[in-house]
């Protein structure tokens, strides 16, 4: 049951379906991640709504909701990483808090490039669609080898991404092909698309192992946090890729 995705680790059933649930409580179901999934999305909509709206008019004040949406988001995530029966309620604050990045981050790129959001919001659902029904009839499967790579895929991005962070923070240096838009760049960027959205292929086979065994009720929040986490890298690298795109043009 490994995944790549940091919130879904190898342990986050395990430890639940070996304590077994809470009495007079029902076990994950599919349908259940879905709807919660669902909710979450239109949570993350509704606050993402706000920052766009501030973008356009106040650009000022939208960069601080971005600044205090990252900062408490990533908190509330760490919170529920480490407590997933919390997740029930910080599950939709998180949601919320994203929002509020996604929203700002989405009306800048699309003062620069006017129609790329409704690009990315459709290359992330599509492609996310497009697996779903790739995993559901076999096309695509989840062995242990496309695990190892994924796995071994997202950690070293995640470290060239804590360089370079830490690079532009103290320094004038950044990796170039990280942020422009030239022919690495794009490669770049195309590969770690197709990275974050393997993922999804990982996050799937791994909600589907927790209710075939039986994790308790309150885990298919815990899930549906952990399928908004990858759905919204996926997004952002798209509409990063859109952008470099864009920018040669």
């Amino acid at each position: 049951m490994r995944s790549s995705n940091p919130v879904l680790g190898e342990k986050t059933f395990i430890r639940f379906v070996e304590e077994g649930p809470a009495p007079n409580t029902n076990t994950m179901t599919l349908p259940g991640v879905i709807n919660k999934t669902a909710l979450l999305f239109l949570l993350l909509v509704a606050a993402a709504t706000v920052t766009w709206v501030q973008a356009a008019n106040n650009p000022e004040s939208a960069i601080h909701l971005i600044a205090v949406g990252s900062v408490l988001g990533f908190i509330v995530a760490m919170v529920t990483v480490f407590k997933p029966e919390w997740s029930p309620f910080t599950s939709p604050v998180y949601a919320l808090l994203e929002g509020l990045v996604l929203g700002g981050i989405s009306a800048f790129f699309e003062m620069l490039y006017p129609g790329i959001i409704m690009q990315a919001v459709g290359c992330t659902f599509g492609t996310m669609f497009c697996l779903l029904a790739a995993y559901r009839s076999g096309l695509v499967q989840a062995t242990e080898n496309l695990k190892l790579m994924v796995v071994s895929a997202t950690g070293g991005i995640a470290l060239l991404y804590l360089v370079s962070f830490g690079l532009r923070l103290f320094t004038s240096y950044s990796i170039p092909f990280i942020h422009e838009g030239g022919f690495w760049g794009i490669a770049f960027s195309l590969f770690v698309v197709a990275i974050a959205a393997l993922n999804l292929v990982l996050d799937f086979d791994f909600i589907e192992n927790g209710v075939e065994a039986g994790a308790p009720k309150f885990m298919e929040w815990y899930a549906a946090f952990g399928l908004m986490v990858t759905l919204i890298w996926l997004y952002l690298e798209i509409l990063k890729l859109l952008g470099k795109s864009r920018s040669r043009s």
